[in-house]
Formats: C-alpha cells, structure tokens, sequence
C-alpha cells in the first residue's frame, strides 16, 4: 500500500510548469511526506532524457546511486507516447496556439493504494 501524488502538465521547459508546479511540488515534498505521501511523480509528455535534463536545469538534486528512482524528492515520469495520459482521458493536442502537438492537461491525482482517492483538473 503505498500513497502517490501524480501531477501530470503539457511540457518540460514550459514556462509556468517551470516557475511554479514543478518548483512548488519540489518545496512541498517535505510536507506531503509528513503527510504520508510515500512518493511525488511529475509526468509530462516528453521523454525521459528531456524529463532528466528539465529537472537539473531546474535545480532538482539528483540521486546518482545505482538503483534510485533517479531524484531525491519529485521524480519525474516521461510519457513520451502519451499512452498513459490518454488512458486517464487526460490527452489534448495544442496546435495552432502553441504548436505542441499531443500533451497533458494539467492535472493532479491523490492516489492509494492504486486508486485515484482525489484528482484536480485545471480549467479552460
């Protein structure tokens, strides 16, 4: 039985997933574990290299041990197919504003013991 929040946004590098939800979720990693958050993982339709690079531009302290989950607080999760966030019915595709293609929403999900207890969406 574990307890996650899963916090899902369009892109790495993007700039409000920069400034505030990935550096937000980083400072409030304490507290959510003090609330019995097991793990925080940050999905973005991206892929893994590009996940990687994005947290240590943002400062993210890695965790270099042999089988770590690669960061010590968040961890990134790349869905570079979207197959995930199209399972959660989450999946959008950005292409005259942004040009983006297929991404997230933005969301969130408190999640026990594999069921979503709670999830946010972000409005239109």
């Amino acid at each position: 039985g574990k307890t996650v929040v899963l916090f899902a946004l369009p892109g790495a590098f993007t700039p409000t997933c920069s400034s505030t939800h990935l550096p937000g979720y980083e400072a409030a990693y304490d507290e959510l574990k003090a609330l019995g958050v097991d793990e925080v993982y940050c999905l973005s339709v991206n892929d893994a290299f590009v996940m990687r690079q994005w947290f240590l531009h943002q400062g993210i302290e890695e965790d270099t041990t042999p089988g770590s989950l690669g960061f010590n607080k968040v961890k990134p999760l790349a869905d570079g197919a979207a197959l995930f966030t199209r399972g959660m019915g989450m999946s959008c595709t950005w292409t005259s504003e942004r040009g983006f293609g297929e991404r997230s929403w933005r969301y969130s999900a408190l999640v026990k013991d594999m069921k979503i207890e709670k999830m946010f969406v972000e409005q239109p």
